[in-house]
């Protein structure tokens, strides 16, 4: 009888269900590859409807239109419009506009993406402008404490108030199923 080490065996290349042998590209969803020029285009089209008035079709627009294979650059850029469609929204308006969206096909997904673009804005910093700081006779610089800073307080405001607005409608679900997702905004 020969001397084998047990302990050596790696025992899940023998069990054809074990993790190790499961091809993990098969949890992510494909997705198309979208250039930063398709977004910003998007972007404009968006940005034209809100223009218009349609806030409504704007929100959905960008909605339906997440571009999950775009570049860091591209993502922003469609962040960045969900952001100025939201704070164009009166706060009287969004419990309205959430519930048709809700009841509307494949409402629940759309709200599902809009919890995806809040929590991406919230874990978002502000960008730390040079306008916020003044030059002093000294050759230091100042931070500005009133009118500069303010501004990232707003945006946050307005998304935690969207924030409470959707789970109210869409529900508690919602979080975990944008927890779980693989593909981010």
């Amino acid at each position: 009888m020969a001397a084998i080490n047990y302990r050596t065996i790696d025992i899940d290349k023998l069990d054809p269900d074990s993790a190790a042998n499961f091809d993990l590209t098969t949890l992510a969803p494909e997705v198309t590859p979208i250039s930063t020029a398709d977004v910003q285009t998007l972007a404009g089209q968006i940005r034209q409807l809100l223009r218009g008035g349609d806030t409504e079709g704007a929100l959905r627009g960008a909605l339906e239109n997440v571009p999950y294979g775009a570049d860091q650059q591209g993502k922003e850029v469609h962040l960045a419009t969900v952001t100025e469609i939201l704070q164009s929204i009166r706060q009287s308006d969004m419990s309205p506009m959430l519930q048709r969206i809700y009841q509307s096909e494949g409402g629940n997904e759309l709200l599902d993406v809009l919890v995806k673009y809040l929590y991406k804005g919230m874990s978002t910093k502000q960008p730390s402008s040079s306008k916020n700081l003044s030059p002093q006779p000294t050759g230091f610089s100042q931070i500005q404490s009133r009118g500069g800073g303010e501004g990232g307080g707003q945006a946050m405001s307005v998304l935690l108030s969207w924030h409470e607005k959707l789970i109210e409608i869409a529900g508690l679900g919602s979080i975990v199923r944008v927890m779980t997702d693989r593909r981010t905004v």
